[in-house]
């Protein structure tokens, strides 16, 4: 190129950037003349507010406690995660990239102005980039939370023009490198949205429009199952809906059973494991609806409302899907067979079930479930048992139905609930029970290692069982006698569950 040429390319490029400064700054200066009738006493206090991001932080505990749903749950955590992103993003590239000095504040009202003024440059908005990354993360997994949080976030944004610490394109230029980094963020972590779907091998089940034919069995005990239940009733007027007692569950599902043409459930994976349980044995499909602490089942189907389930009722929507089966189950060899939905464990997971459950009703489940993590991991022995034909000192069996993405203290998601396997992982005796587990949480399924291993078996036999050897299976425990066999029934319930659109 000639140097005539790039003259004219520098010349032409120059007078762009000065048209652009030139608009900035008059927006800017405009901005600064204009009186925002409420404005003065309110967007400086919201621009400090979220200094630190200390203010999406607050937001993202009260939309997880408010929300009480896992889709909240997910929204929350994804809105801090794509923030922390973003500002990492800011702060080791944006701000050195470009040295643009801090706006003069000799036409900005004092009352609007900062006490204390920022020191780095200006050039792009950290505040605008943590605002936009936060409601563009809490969008992707929950548009309602998102449309509650955007005009906070467009409001911190604008504080920033308004109190004189940024030039509008300053605030333009963070807000969609914050927007970029939540969908950056979902591309390596896709939102739920983005999951395939779980295998759903369709299934035969009456349409229940309003509920009609219905029966509900509702565990009182059970997370946020008597609120769930007043949503059931709302939702599906004509459905009959039992509360009960743990101890009358069982009584409760067996009538309900003989006088409805579909059961429904409300409560955690124990009670929903009981209702499986009966419904396989009559014959008759389940409804589930999501009313415990963790609802694995329930969200594996792509349930996370009761007015998810509702839909699938009224279409008469339903799927086929396996039920774990464990002999001899938890009355011993003359009782029935035991059943699980979830998993099935032996080691140290059926103590810290018993530890969690334990403390929990006295401090909360989540800081119960930490406890009982560190009071297991300290002075738990391995497990000796023969799996498979092979005696071996155990920390952990896990067995669950279908194959798990992770395995740890809360199980990740299915995408198959019907694949007719199991999903064995073991956690091998050795040293430093809490690190080898850590290490089989964080390997993921189909692995192995001297520490671990993950595999997929149709059966597992484990003999040589001290007897009374405590087990769990969809958060129950049980003891065992000195044989186990778990195998699967192939597509054995039927389950309402909404279809893809």
């Amino acid at each position: 190129m000639s140097s005539s040429n790039l003259s004219t390319t520098s010349s032409v490029t120059q007078r762009w950037r000065g048209w652009l400064q030139g608009r900035d700054l008059a927006v800017f200066h405009s901005v600064a003349d204009r009186h925002w009738p409420g404005a003065d006493p309110l967007l400086p206090q919201l621009s400090r507010s979220a200094n630190h991001g200390l203010l999406w932080f607050g937001t993202a505990v009260g939309i997880a406690a408010l929300g009480s749903s896992a889709r909240s749950r997910r929204a929350a955590l994804r809105g801090v995660a794509s923030l922390a992103v973003a500002s990492a993003a800011i702060n080791t590239v944006g701000k050195g990239a470009v040295r643009r000095q801090r706006p003069i504040l000799d036409q900005v009202p004092v009352m609007r102005q900062l006490k204390r003024q920022p020191i780095t440059t200006s050039f792009p908005s950290g505040h605008a980039a943590s605002a936009a990354a936060f409601a563009t993360g809490v969008a992707l997994e929950s548009k309602g939370w998102g449309a509650v949080v955007a005009p906070v976030a467009v409001a911190v944004a604008a504080s920033r023009v308004y109190t004189g610490v940024h030039y509008p394109s300053d605030v333009l230029a963070g807000a969609a490198l914050g927007v970029g980094a939540a969908f950056a963020l979902r591309g390596v972590v896709p939102t739920r949205g983005q999951l395939p779907a779980p295998g759903r091998p369709p299934g035969e089940a009456p349409a229940l429009p309003r509920g009609k034919g219905l029966v509900v069995v509702v565990n009182q005990a059970s997370g946020t199952a008597t609120a769930t239940a007043s949503m059931v009733r709302e939702a599906l007027p004509l459905a009959e809906v039992v509360e009960c007692a743990p101890a009358d569950l069982s009584t409760a599902m067996e009538k309900a059973a003989g006088r409805g043409q579909a059961l429904g459930v409300c409560g955690g994976d124990g009670t929903v494991n009981l209702a499986a349980s009966v419904a396989a044995t009559h014959g008759m499909p389940l409804a589930v609806f999501p009313g415990g602490t963790l609802n694995h089942f329930a969200y594996d189907l792509g349930i996370e409302t009761v007015q998810e389930a509702a839909a699938a009722l009224t279409a008469g929507d339903a799927i086929q899907v396996d039920l774990g089966r464990f002999r001899p189950g938890p009355n011993g060899p003359e009782g029935a067979d035991g059943y699980f939905l979830n998993a099935f464990s032996l080691g140290a997971y059926p103590e810290l079930v018993r530890t969690r459950e334990h403390w929990s009703p006295r401090i909360g489940g989540w800081p119960a479930g930490v406890l009982a993590a560190l009071h297991v991991l300290r002075g738990q022995r391995p497990l000796e048992a023969e799996l498979q034909g092979r005696r071996r000192p155990l920390w952990l069996l896990f067995v669950g139905n279908g194959l798990f993405q992770r395995v740890g203290p809360a199980p990740g998601r299915r995408h198959n609930l019907a694949d007719g396997l199991l999903d064995v992982r073991v956690v091998h005796g050795g040293r430093g029970p809490g690190l080898r587990m850590l290490a089989a949480a964080v390997a993921g399924p189909l692995t192995r290692s001297p520490a671990h291993a993950a595999v997929r078996r149709r059966r597992v036999r484990i003999a040589g069982l001290a007897p009374g050897t405590p087990y769990a299976y969809d958060g129950e425990v049980a003891h065992s006698g000195t044989e186990l066999l778990i195998d699967k029934l192939p597509e054995a319930l039927t389950v309402y569950c909404p279809m893809p659109v």
